[in-house]
Order: C-alpha cells, then structure tokens, then sequence
C-alpha cells in the first residue's frame, strides 16, 4: 500500500502501518523513515501523543 501524506493520518491508523512496515519490511528507524517519507520526530510526535514510542530493541512502537 502507497501512502501519500502519512502525517495527515489518524494516529491509531499510522500506528497500525508504521508496526507492520517494522516488522514485515524494515529493520530500524531510519529504513521506515526513507520508506513512507517521514522522519523519526514526525512518527515520535504524532505517536507519543497516544501514548506510544519508539523501541529499537524490539523495532516497534509500543504503548511504554
């Protein structure tokens, strides 16, 4: 699936894409920010204000 404006999403339907683009297709971060066109703080802030960040060990998005 192509996103065209991945930060006009709602959050809890980013969240879903961003996790599944982790774990079927990209190995950290910096592989899903060159992926969907948008940086690390973007997807940071956008998904701390639901409450979930960025875990490298584990390459997820996890409510802490």
């Amino acid at each position: 699936m192509e996103i065209q404006r991945p930060e006009l999403l709602d959050a809890h339907i980013l969240l879903g894409i961003v996790n599944e683009r982790l774990r079927l297709s990209c190995d950290n971060l910096g592989e899903l920010e060159e992926d969907l066109g948008i940086s690390g703080a973007q997807l940071e802030h956008k998904l701390g204000a639901i409450g979930f960040h960025y875990l490298p060990e584990q390459n997820q998005f996890r409510r802490e």
